[in-house]
């Protein structure tokens, strides 16, 4: 039986294919204020806009190719039961071969119901105002806003809590609740963080192995090591 290597991703993996992503240093996500189109608040003032910005970035999604770190995390699926849990809204997971990928954020390739979050369809197009679900209410992006809740978390921490190896891939550890998954690691579980310019963690009841490296090179590291434990 195969042992459960758990991988917590991040937009570090993402930037090495090319996909700007929001950092917490200047607010700004593609030049627009984060809560302007990534909150409730952001969509009532202004939906519009929203529906422009993630047009756009789904667009941007149809250029871009999953790297190194996305087919190295695939591959490990021929020895390991992986789960990836990301904090990306991309599909650049499921493009390089991952098999189970539980999306915390959302899916930027999707759409919901503005009246019920359960009510989920794909959309791989443009998305405007007067694209109703089959009741008519309006769609709006399947992205987890500031200040939603985290329907997938639940999931996520049975997830963490059965895994027998847990790594985490190019995320700063800042952005809760995800970083909290660490915590949910049963007690002796090796835990393994990637991250070029990796945050200070304090407080692990286990023991941590810091590479800092890019996603590409930290996960060449890391897939050596996971073979030898095997």
């Amino acid at each position: 039986m195969k042992k459960k290597l758990v991988v917590l991703t991040g937009a570090g993996i993402s930037a090495e294919s090319g996909i700007k992503t929001f950092r917490d240093s200047d607010g700004l996500w593609e030049g627009h204020d984060i809560m302007e189109v990534a909150s409730p608040e952001g969509w009532k003032k202004n939906p519009e806009l929203v529906l422009d910005f993630y047009n756009k970035r789904r667009q941007q999604l149809k250029e871009v190719l999953p790297n190194g770190a996305h087919i190295i995390l695939a591959e490990l699926e021929q020895h390991f039961d992986v789960y990836i849990i990301t904090q990306n809204v991309d599909d650049l997971h499921e493009r390089a071969g991952s098999s189970k990928v539980l999306h915390l954020h959302g899916e930027l390739l999707k759409a919901r119901s503005v009246q019920n979050h359960r009510h989920i369809i794909d959309w791989k197009d443009d998305l405007f105002l007067g694209n109703l679900d089959n009741n008519g209410h309006q769609l709006r992006p399947h992205i987890v806003w500031f200040g939603e809740s985290v329907p997938a978390l639940d999931e996520a921490v049975r997830i963490t809590h059965d895994a027998d190896f847990f790594a985490v891939v190019g995320t700063s550890l800042q952005v809760y609740p995800a970083a909290g998954l660490v915590d949910f690691a049963k007690p002796g579980t090796p835990l393994y963080y990637i991250d070029l310019k990796p945050a200070r963690i304090t407080n692990l009841s286990n023991e941590l192995e810091v590479i800092p490296k890019t996603a590409s090179e930290g996960m060449k590291i890391l897939k050596e090591k996971l073979l030898l434990l095997a």
